[in-house]
Formats: C-alpha cells, structure tokens, sequence
C-alpha cells in the first residue's frame, strides 16, 4: 500500500450511495479535487469517511487529504481536513 497527502479544492458535487451487500451496510462517496497543481483526481471514501465528507463537505471546499491510490489510479480516503 502506498500512503500519499494531497491538498486542493472539490470541483464536483459530493456523490454519496448507501448499498445493502451481503448483510453489511456500506456506504460510498466519490467526488473530484483539483490539486494545487491543476491536476484532478477522484477521491474515494467508505462507511464512516463517507458519512463524514456527505455530512460536512461541499462543492469548494479547501481540503487536504491522505490515503492511497487503488489500481484505477483513485485516492482511497483515509483521513481528511477542511478548511
């Protein structure tokens, strides 16, 4: 697993799903930042991060984020500030 730190600002609407998988609840968020660079990439949260960045995140904010990237090449989010 690879840890990486991005900051940057949302540029799509957060996207939440709530999804009933075999007898466990999930939820999903996804959503895009455009990095200080200029360059985008797609955020990915689950179950409490999901619920957390649907609750307080919205379209704007400043963030500043950790978590990996999957084989796709999307940051899987593990922790997160707003500013």
């Amino acid at each position: 697993m690879n840890i990486c730190f991005f900051m940057g600002k949302i540029v799509s609407d957060i996207n939440f799903k709530f999804i009933i998988h075999d007898r466990k609840n999930i939820s999903i968020v996804k959503f895009e930042v455009e990095l200080n660079n200029k360059s985008k990439i797609i955020v990915i949260g689950y179950n409490e991060m999901a619920d957390f960045c649907y609750r307080k995140l919205k379209k704007y904010d400043n963030i500043a984020f950790q978590g990996y990237l999957d084989r796709e090449i999307k940051v899987i989010l593990e922790k997160i500030k707003v500013f």
